[in-house]
């Protein structure tokens, strides 16, 4: 029964928040009656909900119960005033993201009306070979895990994404030596991206902090406050008081 619950569940995604009640069977590849049972019963705890439209969505229990619980929270209560304040800087996006697994996952988000164009997705996953958030926690992972994900595939997003082995292994180094990645139209051909790590307990790489500009110029200007802001959350990550992400 577990395992069928979860399933029903790992069939969201950031792309598709609402689904109808056979997609979800399919997805979950459960039979729709003992879907239908299933998500009937969830609807009831408040886990899962229906819209107008009949489709299901994720319920507000679910998502109070994953936000008290997140293993993320300190992370996003040290950095969320320097994020907000290195916003008011940039006025586009700013984004925390962490390693999962092997993509990188954005865990909290400020952005703007009118900001530039932005492909990734609060709660959402990306590459790590594409994206700057990626490039620095990927930087600073162990060299097995390096050489894992540089065995591809490597997607190329735009002409400047960097596909190849060893134009990656070159570009790891430099981010590690000069402290930040900085992605010219990487994923996208009108933002630029630059990401700087964060460090926790012991000076580990958890975290990243990013923001994302249109492709003009104008980032290399913003660099100073990206880093600036990277090392303040960094000192409130190593406080005794904030809980280690995991």
């Amino acid at each position: 029964m577990l395992e069928r619950v979860v399933r029903l569940f790992e069939a969201f995604d950031s792309d598709t928040p609402a689904i109808t009640v056979t997609e979800l069977a399919r997805r979950a590849a459960l039979p729709p009656a003992t879907a239908s049972r299933l998500i009937g019963e969830l609807v009831g705890y408040g886990w899962l909900r229906r819209d107008a439209d009949r489709r299901v969505r994720i319920g507000v229990r679910m998502w109070e119960l994953a936000v008290r619980a997140s293993p993320t929270l300190g992370l996003r209560e040290a950095a969320m005033p320097f994020m907000e304040d290195l916003h008011a800087v940039v006025g586009h996006h700013v984004q925390l993201g962490v390693l999962q697994h092997r993509e990188v996952l954005y865990v909290d988000r400020l952005s703007a009306p009118g900001a530039v164009r932005n492909v990734s997705r609060f709660g959402g996953r990306m590459p790590l070979h594409a994206t700057s958030p990626g490039l620095v926690l990927l930087a600073h992972s162990p060299a097995d895990f390096q050489e894992s994900i540089l065995a591809g595939p490597l997607r190329a997003f735009t002409e400047r994404t960097p596909s190849d082995p060893r134009t990656l292994r070159v570009l790891l180094g430099e981010i590690r030596r000069i402290g930040y990645a900085y992605c010219d139209g990487f994923i996208d051909d009108l933002a630029t991206a630059v990401a700087a790590p964060l460090r926790g307990s012991g000076d580990q790489v958890v975290a990243a902090l990013s923001v994302i500009v249109p492709r003009d110029g104008s980032a290399r200007s913003i660099l100073p406050a990206v880093l600036a802001a990277a090392r303040g959350i960094s000192r409130a990550l190593q406080s005794p008081s904030v809980p280690a992400p995991a």
